[in-house]
């Protein structure tokens, strides 16, 4: 298998059908889960699961995409696309953990943010682009982790954090390689060619530092078996969580700033 293939088969792995949900880890790693529902100005977007939780001990938010299982499922979780009024629930969420001190875990797992009339006339970039100037300056820690697609700014609106976590078969890109390939060589057929070009994969980005960690998964992949990865998860965020609790609300905005303001820098050798 050359370069490229295994890149696509990345791809693949992470948008396997049966490749656990936010929902599936939710349910795994975290006790007592209450979801939160609404934006607050125009309605419940179901595809942005959120709500309040344990992680072990700890009181946590929990900001999730869900994409669904069944056929029925994600149709009606838009196939892990959000609305605008699903960034707005998000940000209600973030703001009631900032005010209480509990930190916060994204579960980023979507193609990309809803593309369609209405979300478009309901503020979409808007939206999502309020979040990230509302994110680099929460007073508590946050970890995002990208369970198996991150895709464009429908990640990001949920992907300003202290830490970048990926499983180790998950993507996380501008774009889709379906997108990239129609943009740069006008056929959306060239979409393996171009994932390998877009270096999507957990090892490609930490390398470039853009994210922190990664979650290994065993026996072929979450699709196959995801128990010991979830507890791997589990027991690191819970260890991680503890160490950014104990940094000053002001350290630990300056660190997230500088961490934003380092990605993308060239530094020769």
């Amino acid at each position: 298998m050359n370069f490229e293939e295994k890149v696509w088969e990345k791809v693949l792995i992470a948008r396997h059908s049966k490749r656990p949900t936010a929902k599936v880890l939710i349910d795994y790693i975290v006790d007592d889960f209450i979801e939160l529902h609404g934006d607050r100005y125009y309605r419940d977007d179901l595809c942005m699961i959120s709500g309040i939780g344990l992680l072990g001990d700890m009181p946590i938010t929990v900001i999730s995409q869900e994409k669904g299982e069944t056929t029925r499922d994600k149709i009606q979780y838009n196939f892990g696309m959000p609305h605008p009024e699903g960034y707005r629930k998000a940000l209600r969420l973030m703001k009631q953990a900032e005010k209480f001190n509990r930190p916060i875990l994204f579960i980023i797992d979507t193609p990309g943010a809803y593309p369609g009339k209405g979300a478009e006339e309901r503020g979409q970039a808007r939206a999502i682009a309020y979040n990230l100037a509302e994110m680099i300056d929460l007073k508590v820690p946050l970890i995002s982790v990208v369970l198996g697609e991150g895709g464009s700014g429908g990640a990001l609106g949920i992907g300003v954090t202290d830490e970048i976590w990926m499983f180790e078969n998950s993507i996380y890109s501008i774009l889709s390689p379906e997108g990239f390939a129609s943009i740069l060589y006008k056929n959306a057929a060239y979409a393996q060619m171009a994932a390998s070009r877009m270096r999507l994969t957990s090892e490609d980005l930490l390398s470039f530092n853009i994210i922190d960690k990664i979650i290994p998964e065993f026996n072929g992949g979450l699709h196959i078996e995801f128990e010991k990865s979830f507890s791997l998860l589990k027991k690191d965020l819970i260890s991680k969580y503890k160490s950014l609790l104990a940094l000053d609300a002001n350290n630990l905005i300056t660190n997230r700033y500088n961490k934003y303001r380092k990605i993308g820098v060239y530094e020769e050798s």
